[in-house]
């Protein structure tokens, strides 16, 4: 064999460094599509609860007094998911004004978007 010859190729060290860091570039982008997948998820709930929100904000104005304060919760079905809301009404300094707050609520309770209408009694 000649003691001068050229190798080719890596050492398995080298091989072994190689492999270590396509692993954890690989965790990095499992980590990063979970993270993105997260995101999509709460922007998803989130816009639909503010769709609710602005349905019931809607519906405020053209109900009269008596059945906007008859009313104060309920369920609403968007995007095949069951939404709870909670309506309050309360009385403004100018008598002629009603201030009316609209939660929508997340499963576990947690309000997920919140609209505020005035309109006028009546």
């Amino acid at each position: 064999m000649r003691a001068d010859r050229v190798r080719a190729g890596f050492t398995l060290v080298e091989m072994l460094v190689a492999l270590a860091v396509f692993g954890f570039a690989v965790v990095a982008l499992l980590h990063l599509a979970g993270e993105n997948t997260r995101t999509a998820v709460a922007l998803e709930t989130r816009t639909l609860a503010g769709i609710v929100a602005e349905n019931r904000a809607v519906e405020v104005v053209l109900e009269d007094e008596a059945a906007l304060r008859a009313a104060d919760a309920g369920t609403e079905t968007l995007g095949d998911r069951a939404w709870r809301w909670r309506r309050t009404v309360e009385d403004t300094a100018d008598g002629a004004i009603l201030r009316v707050d609209v939660v929508v609520l997340a499963p576990d309770g947690q309000a997920v978007a919140e609209r505020t209408v005035f309109r006028e009694r009546g």
